[in-house]
């Protein structure tokens, strides 16, 4: 099945709504009470940080278009790719669709990647340097994982620029002062997810340190090389785990992380899905108009 064909698929949407909520309607019923305050108040920062700041920190590490691409081009290219990554596993969707918009706005294919790569690169060390200040024994494991995926790729890069040389970025990589942006970019965005994650655990009636629950969302990205879906990965699965590790019950651990898989899911469909609707929206009218 085709990434249009999953978006404009009514029987994945549902599916993957069904799955995420399946887990709070089992472990609610099991708590005293949930609190909406705190979630509303852990969203607010979160959507601003996943929104907002991680489509600029793209912005800066993207060289730029023939045709320059602007600041709401990234809004809302970012926007539609986290509707796309919540509905693949792995969170797959969201890259492929961000490097066919850059495509289609006149990068090559290789700065297209680059500029993906990048931002995930810069994103990954933000959340390692986070975790470590967090005083937690695990991201040492995360930099190494993070150190053999960079040697991957740069044995990959030597291998492409003798078989592929048309998939290697024609223009130069990002400047310092471009990396130094989205680093404090992405630290930005890591303290917005210790914000979700407090309002989550909030909702349920208990109280960790923002630090910890860093730690414990860290800990869970180790996770992460084995694709899942939103709500139900092994990332999902690690953090409930962690969760319990720092002293909370195993039913308010899943609500915790189930609230937050179902959170995810608002923005994505407020904003996301209405840039969609708008773009497929011009497209017809400009092939009316034709």
């Amino acid at each position: 099945m085709s990434l249009r064909a999953v978006l404009h698929s009514r029987l994945v949407l549902g599916l993957c709504l069904l799955l995420t909520i399946a887990v709070p309607i089992v472990t609610m019923p099991h708590l005293q009470r949930v609190s909406p305050w705190p979630l509303v108040l852990g969203l607010m920062p979160w959507v601003v940080g996943k929104y907002v700041l991680c489509p600029l920190r793209w912005q800066v590490l993207t060289r730029t278009a023939p045709q320059p691409l602007g600041r709401r081009w990234f809004l809302r290219t970012f926007a539609e790719s986290e509707l796309l990554g919540l509905l693949t596993p792995g969170h797959v969707g969201a890259d492929v669709w961000r490097v066919h918009r850059l495509t289609a706005g006149g990068l090559s294919r290789g700065d297209a990647l680059m500029s993906v790569g990048a931002d995930r690169l810069v994103g990954g060390v933000g959340l390692a340097v986070f975790v470590a200040f967090a005083a937690t024994t695990l991201p040492v494991r995360m930099l190494i994982v993070a150190l053999g995926v960079g040697v991957v790729l740069l044995v990959a890069g030597l291998v492409l620029r003798r078989v592929r040389p048309g998939l290697l970025p024609s223009g130069p990589a990002p400047r310092p002062k471009a990396l130094a942006i989205g680093f404090v970019l992405a630290a930005g965005y890591q303290l917005t997810i210790a914000g979700l994650l407090l309002g989550t655990v909030a909702a349920t009636g208990h109280t960790l340190s923002p630090l910890a629950l860093l730690g414990a969302f860290g800990a869970s990205q180790l996770a992460a090389a084995v694709p899942g879906l939103n709500g139900a990965s092994p990332r999902d699965g690690a953090l409930v785990v962690a969760l319990v590790a720092l002293g909370l019950p195993w039913v308010a651990a899943a609500a915790a992380v189930a609230l937050k898989a179902v959170l995810a899911w608002l923005p994505a469909l407020a904003l996301g899905g209405l840039s969609l609707l708008l773009r497929r929206r011009q497209l017809r009218t400009a092939a009316a108009t034709a």
